[in-house]
């Protein structure tokens, strides 16, 4: 994607999109602390893997991305039709994350990990439901390898 020379954009909005964070948000910090708590070990923004998960718990390859709803195209047909600024720029980006995102969960799978996404008002919403999910996960997996699941 190239990105335009000058953009159509007044000084709120770039203040307000300077304070965008890339790294240790609020719903991952949310969801990574539960896990730890749960006695779930794993790396964060893990560089070895495609797309650099959020989560990835190495021990059972599980790649964990919480995706914003802005950022990852949230109900993206119905949210697309009312961008206002640069409607072109922002629908040829996030476009390009779905893509991006696809391409790094069917990378990741040929390396034999699960990827799993959530929205990060599904995390704020229900944190511990989202580390239920992935103990799950663990648990099924542990299960199919032959290993007892020892329960607390």
């Amino acid at each position: 994607m190239k990105h335009p020379k000058q953009y159509d954009t007044t000084p709120e909005t770039s203040k307000r999109m300077s304070h965008v964070k890339l790294k240790h948000g609020a719903a991952e910090t949310m969801l990574a602390k539960t896990l730890w708590r749960s006695g779930i070990r794993y790396r964060c923004n893990y560089k070895a893997l495609p797309g650099s998960p959020d989560i990835a718990i190495t021990k059972y390859h599980i790649a964990i991305f919480v995706d914003g709803e802005f950022w990852h195209g949230y109900d993206w047909e119905r949210r697309k039709a009312h961008l206002r600024r640069n409607k072109e720029y922002w629908i040829e980006k996030i476009e390009e994350n779905i893509a991006r995102d696809q391409r790094n969960d069917i990378k990741l799978a040929a390396l034999g990990w699960t990827a799993i996404h959530f929205w990060e008002k599904e995390i704020k919403k229900d944190v511990e439901g989202c580390a239920s999910d992935i103990i799950s996960m663990i648990a099924e997996q542990i299960s199919m390898d032959g290993y007892p699941i020892v329960e607390e």
